[in-house]
């Protein structure tokens, strides 16, 4: 028992330790993407029916450290502000499936094929998924664009504070955003290499093809974001997965979730809907089986089997990489105290606070919130919101705030209204 907690406490260890430098570098380019990135200007570039719209789509949303949590605000906000339905399709599939952070983690633990291939699969799915729900989904008259609210309220004048705005973004708001779901996708990579035998795959499961299904069928309906598949995937190919089945799940764990899926069918329609889910599936599919028949395996096993831990050391000085883990989750532990601290501060506030509490379901990371701020303010009457991302509640101060306004507002960007509580 002892020998096994060790052993899992030094798997979860050198994981660590090898992603860290490329995660906190992917989290300040990050930050400079948040900062820099002309968000206002975005939907006049994705308001057509045509091939360009959905390659803006794409090429927009492949750097962009969105996962499928973060982007149905996005990509939905996209819709409303005037890009087409195809071009909202082709951000939806291509953003979650990478991003900075991904990519960095990718080629710390995968090596450089697969941190090549995947946003290559990102683009040319995005693409494609747009373009099919052009020809599918019901027709329809271009919203007029206007200009899109900023989500983060970045910095617009004279940039003095644009280095403080980058940084709290990258190594906090982000940080918050991603770290849950990286420690749970760190914690269940380091538990299957030690429960999992080696070549388990190869030995129990042989058929390649029938454990690319059973792994799209897994990945479906689950939400892992880009970052935590990233370590997951690695161990899954140590232990025999093919490579095909891991572009499988690299692709289709963080691109869709039940979440994502209800939003799209509720805000952008069932045919919308189907062209996603079936861009999704036949995309796994197609490239999984293209990297099996087609790609040198030694490309992706070779780098797992020769050592994933020893990566870091022929790259990175060894100082490096504990100084990176010990900073990274130092950043993840200071994300919580903030929370923490947040969530006291409003509970304190509820004492004598006047205005209406409502309840809203399908929030889960800042961009999430800075969405439904940025709405909700909008509204006329509503002078102050305050939103707990843990119990989704929204404090709303202000003279006249009409809730069937708000419930409206809040269905349309793709969330769920509760009522007042």
């Amino acid at each position: 028992m002892v020998d096994s907690i060790q052993n899992y406490l030094i798997a979860l260890w050198e994981l660590t330790m090898e992603m860290s430098p490329y995660l906190l570098l992917g989290f300040l380019i990050a930050g400079v993407l948040h900062v820099y990135f002309p968000k206002d200007k975005v939907a006049k570039y994705l308001g057509k029916n045509n091939f360009r719209s959905t390659l803006n789509a794409a090429l927009i949303g492949i750097p962009l450290p969105l996962c499928s949590c973060g982007v149905i605000p996005t990509g939905v906000s996209f819709y409303k502000n005037g890009a087409s339905k195809g071009s909202s399709v082709s951000f939806l599939i291509s953003t979650p499936q990478t991003g900075v952070d991904s990519i960095m983690a990718t080629y710390a633990l995968l090596g450089l094929p697969l941190a090549i291939i995947r946003p290559v699969i990102a683009l040319i799915t995005g693409v494609v998924g747009g373009l099919f729900t052009n020809s599918v989904a019901e027709k329809e008259a271009t919203i007029p664009i206007k200009k899109q609210a900023e989500e983060d309220q970045t910095i617009k004048n004279d940039g003095k504070n644009r280095l403080k705005s980058m940084m709290h973004y990258a190594f906090v708001e982000f940080m918050q955003d991603i770290s849950k779901w990286l420690v749970i996708g760190l914690l269940l990579a380091a538990l299957m290499a030690v429960l999992i035998p080696d070549d388990f795959f190869t030995n129990y499961l042989g058929n390649e093809y029938l454990s690319m299904a059973i792994v799209l069928v897994a990945s479906v309906p689950l939400y892992v974001c880009a970052t935590g598949s990233v370590p997951i995937a690695a161990v899954l190919l140590m232990k025999g997965l093919s490579p095909g089945a891991a572009i499988v799940f690299l692709m289709a764990g963080p691109a869709t979730n039940a979440a994502t899926i209800t939003v799209i069918g509720n805000v952008l329609g069932k045919k919308t809907l189907m062209s996603y889910m079936a861009s999704i599936i036949s995309g796994a599919l197609f490239f999984g089986i293209l990297v099996n028949e087609f790609l040198p395996r030694e490309w992706f096993t070779g780098f797992i089997m020769d050592g994933h831990a020893s990566h870091g050391a022929h790259l990175l000085p060894n100082w490096l990489s504990i100084s990176s883990a010990i900073l990274l989750i130092g950043l993840i532990m200071n994300g919580y105290l903030q929370n923490f601290l947040k969530r006291k501060k409003i509970v304190e506030n509820d004492i004598g606070m006047k205005g209406k509490i409502i309840k809203v379901n399908g929030m889960t990371c800042n961009h999430c919130k800075a969405n439904v701020e940025n709405n909700l303010g909008s509204l006329a009457g509503i002078e102050h919101i305050e939103i707990d991302l843990d119990s989704g509640k929204v404090k709303m101060t202000g003279e006249e705030i009409d809730l069937a306004e708000v419930k409206n507002k809040v269905e349309s960007i793709g969330y769920q209204y509760e009522g007042e509580v």
